[in-house]
């Protein structure tokens, strides 16, 4: 069994992963209805973590994506369809007896398994990212405060305090000033 098929038949709604009634009886392959009909027949096996119904707002987001077929018409689905989570997938393998049952079933949970591991590698990388990003954009604004100070104009130097000299007294003899001699 192709992972990747499988991977491309599992959807996100209401925060879990599930895959839609229609994708399993084809994995499966079977009918939808009886594929239904034997979950009806064993219902206390799926409580509503494993199994449940869409509502219409959900029925045509997954319409505009093109998953599956539209209303009118002959062919189409005429009921709201059944998600499955991945308990109620494994609960399936026993309500479904078959050898294909029970292989489709071990691909299925593989698959499962798959998704949680990029998603947990993909948690590990979007965290170490955000920290590089932190950090080098600390230093990136670092850089361009620095690079923003050498381009500003250049302020013009403050004049130097000159420190007054008190005027000095001459040393020797002085002459009195009144008794100036002249030559």
């Amino acid at each position: 069994m192709d992972l990747m098929i499988i991977q491309k038949n599992i959807f996100e709604i209401r925060g879990q992963r599930v895959m839609l009634d229609k994708h399993l009886a084809e994995l499966y392959g079977v009918e939808t209805r009886i594929l239904i009909q034997a979950v009806k027949r064993n219902i206390k096996r799926f409580p509503v973590d494993f199994m449940f119904q869409l509502n219409e707002i959900e029925l045509n987001s997954l319409r505009s994506q093109f998953v599956i077929s539209k209303k009118e018409g002959r062919g189409g689905a005429r009921y709201l369809p059944f998600a499955f989570t991945e308990h109620g997938i494994t609960m399936l393998s026993s309500v479904l007896r078959s050898e294909t049952a029970i292989n489709v079933n071990i691909a299925i949970v593989r698959a499962f398994i798959l998704l949680k591991q990029y998603n947990n590698n993909f948690r590990f990388l979007q965290k170490r990212i955000d920290e590089l990003e932190a950090k080098f954009n600390t230093k990136i604004e670092n850089i361009n405060e620095v690079i923003e100070l050498l381009l500003a104009q250049p302020q013009p130097a403050p004049e130097p305090k000159v420190k007054k000299v008190p005027k000095r007294t001459m040393i020797g003899f002085k002459l009195p000033k009144k008794n100036k001699r002249k030559f």
